[in-house]
């Protein structure tokens, strides 16, 4: 399974940006997924979640009614809709999916097996 997320960039405080994490080797459809980002000299910490239907989704709380999690399991594909973004949201955000189907929704990184690249986010103040 290869996760490939795209769409990182450089923008100013209060723009948007959305995040896409496109799947190969692996029909996404069935599973849980998640994005976590890394800042700088920190660690990496769970953004947001979304069960294999979408009906169940999870935030952190720093992004909480700014960011969306959404997917298109037809298109194999995951999005985060980040608006109203802060210069701490500055990151490397990377897409993350389990091996196994069905299972709920994690804010725990080791709950997910398979990672991407990464995407960069810069939001300048």
């Amino acid at each position: 399974v290869q996760l490939q997320a795209s769409g990182g960039g450089l923008v100013q405080a209060g723009g948007s940006l959305r995040l896409s994490c496109a799947a190969s080797g692996r029909t996404l459809g069935g599973y849980a997924m998640g994005w976590f980002r890394q800042a700088p000299g920190k660690e990496r910490e769970f953004v947001a979640g979304i069960n294999w239907s979408g009906a169940s989704i999870l935030y952190a709380e720093s992004v909480k009614g700014r960011f969306a999690i959404s997917r298109d399991n037809a298109k194999n594909t995951m999005y985060l809709q980040m608006n109203i973004l802060k210069p701490e949201d500055t990151a490397v955000y990377y897409c993350a999916a389990p091996k196994i189907s069905g299972t709920v929704v994690s804010r725990r990184s080791p709950s997910y097996d398979y990672w991407g690249q990464g995407t960069l986010v810069t939001v300048s103040s």
